[in-house]
């Protein structure tokens, strides 16, 4: 039996790792998250923080992570470094169990399109945003340990359970505020992963004691985004978004938006970022051989992910 423990147990992928896997008989999970929950192997503790637990683990998934596209430093910091630190250092306290370090595609972006990224692409020394250069942060601080490790870098989650990609998305485009942006030349196409496929590409990461180093992690079907997108909309009967803006618009749009959040403190996020403008706006591919190669092909495709994503909608509303 595989003794494995989690972190964000409790956010979006953590979760879905545990529903599609806590039947298994070979496999024992213990979740850590920063929320208090009332279940079973399960503990409440602030990672940024140095923590002591009673278990003993063969294999970690860190999936802990602040992962919205707006918030502080110091809180990308502590959420994102501090505690990837703590959780190494209990690992060190702890046998030196394997660590599979759930980071993100988004340490290689650049202003810019990006096709066909491989793990050895560029990344550094300036990212797009402080998400991205924490989630490289934690990367170098999980190369530097002594026990076995991988890095996984997801792009562009999405499934049942979602709490940061689309719901952002369907807010917008529900209250008719979502806008088509006219970027002037080609569609941005970009890559995504649906959640099942992300859990089973994380799970044989964690099982396979001969593969290290990174990976990165798509469904391998690249699709225009905005198109994309409308697909889901109709799917949901949610209208098409009539009003178009220039890239230029709603670039400016998004930087005073974020100005002004941060000089009057305001709560919540910008209803655009830069971030989301270059989602929607800018290519971004990446070349999976390597997983393909070691983990085999994606599980759902992503048709079949769209269809079980807009069942579980229907069910939230």
């Amino acid at each position: 039996m595989k003794r494995i423990l989690l972190t964000g147990a409790s956010g979006f992928i953590g979760t879905a790792l545990l529903e599609r896997f806590a039947g298994r008989a070979d496999l024992h999970w213990h979740g850590l998250g920063r929320r208090a929950l009332a279940q079973a192997n399960y503990s409440a503790i602030d990672l940024s923080r140095p923590f002591d637990l009673d278990f003993r683990a063969d294999v970690v998934i860190h999936a802990a992570a602040r992962s919205s596209p707006w918030g502080t430093r110091a809180d990308y910091e502590r959420h994102n470094v501090t505690a990837t630190r703590e959780l190494l250092d209990w690992c060190r306290r702890n046998g030196l169990p394997r660590v599979v370090y759930v980071s993100s595609s988004s340490v290689f972006y650049r202003d810019h399109d990006q096709f066909g990224l491989t793990e050895d692409s560029p990344t550094g020394p300036a990212f797009v945003n402080d998400y991205a250069a924490t989630k490289y942060a934690g990367e170098r601080l999980v190369a530097g340990y002594e026990g076995a490790w991988v890095i996984a870098r997801p792009r562009a989650v999405f499934g049942p359970g979602d709490t940061v990609l689309f719901p952002r998305i369907l807010r917008a485009a529900r209250r008719g505020r979502l806008p088509l942006i006219d970027t002037g030349g080609a569609p941005a196409v970009g890559d995504l992963i649906y959640i099942e496929t992300l859990c089973d590409y994380l799970l044989a990461l964690a099982l396979r004691d001969d593969l290290g180093g990174s990976y990165n992690l798509t469904n391998n079907e690249p699709v225009a985004i905005q198109d994309f997108l409308l697909t889901a909309f109709a799917k949901l009967g949610l209208p098409r978004p009539r009003r178009r803006v220039s890239l230029r618009v709603a670039r400016a749009a998004a930087t005073a938006g974020e100005w002004l959040y941060r000089l009057l403190h305001l709560p919540g996020e910008p209803p655009i970022t830069r971030f989301g403008v270059g989602v929607f706006t800018q290519s971004k591919t990446f070349d999976v051989a390597r997983a393909l190669r070691d983990l085999g092909p994606p599980s759902v495709s992503l048709a079949e992910g769209v269809d079980r994503f807009v069942a579980w909608q229907r069910e939230q509303c």
